[in-house]
């Protein structure tokens, strides 16, 4: 599954979850900096759909806060976790 995912490095509390635009917030106490925030945001996509690290691979954006990753897994257990973290979609003045 293609997920879109926006990276919020820096973050006193690391998190994977909320909406930006249609991309899934992680927020990761790591810097931009080599590569390691990325890295880090990996890892917390891989926890937060309960697979491994190496089943979580970057597709586009490494230097960007703006990332589009690749899980393997069940399809149907990635797409309930993807709308679970998304949470709702609100419409204008929500």
């Amino acid at each position: 599954m293609r997920v879109a995912i926006r990276v919020k490095p820096g973050s006193a509390r690391p998190s994977v979850g909320g909406r930006h635009g249609d991309a899934i917030v992680v927020a990761v106490s790591e810097r931009a900096v080599d590569g390691k925030a990325t890295e880090a945001a990996l890892r917390a996509v891989a926890g937060a759909f309960g697979v491994r690290r190496r089943d979580v691979t970057l597709v586009t954006g490494a230097t960007s806060r703006d990332k589009v990753v690749d899980i393997d897994g069940t399809p149907d257990v990635l797409s309930a976790r993807r709308d679970a973290l998304l949470g709702p979609l609100l419409g204008p003045g929500r």
